[in-house]
């Protein structure tokens, strides 16, 4: 389902615990790594998915979602559209339950692929900002 009210989002972020970050910077200037401190500071479990580092604030990096070895909620996707189709694929097969593609980040057809794998979409939108607009506590 493609989540585009609010009160599903805060559903979402409320039972979410893990969040694989594809994409993420060890930058700390760089948009993921800032909203990666900020998931980080709330309380979420932050894997970071990037094949060129071996570590980010700390934390193991892996090269793909496929080398994570445990569960993941959410797949927040700091990359260009075009690259999004086979980070959806990813998602898919190691059982993710959404995909959000950060602000700036639209694939359609990636979208509907994930839903109709049964995966929740959020699309075009900054998660920290969305977390923090809705004064959301974790669960």
């Amino acid at each position: 389902m493609l989540l585009d009210d609010l009160p599903a989002i805060k559903k979402l972020l409320t039972t979410a615990r893990t969040i694989a970050m594809v994409g993420l910077s060890p930058k700390e200037s760089r948009p993921s790594n800032m909203v990666a401190r900020y998931l980080l500071a709330a309380g979420y479990t932050v894997i970071p998915v990037n094949p060129g580092q071996e570590k980010i604030l700390g934390l193991d990096c892996y090269p793909d979602l496929g080398s994570i070895p445990t569960p993941v909620d959410i797949v927040d996707i700091f990359r260009r559209s075009e690259d999004v189709p086979p980070i959806v694929d990813e998602a898919i097969a190691i059982g993710a339950k959404a995909i959000w593609m950060q602000e700036g980040v639209v694939h359609a057809e990636a979208a509907r692929t994930a839903q109709e794998a049964g995966l929740m979409v959020v699309m075009d939108r900054c998660l920290k900002t969305v977390h923090h607009d809705l004064g959301h506590e974790r669960g």
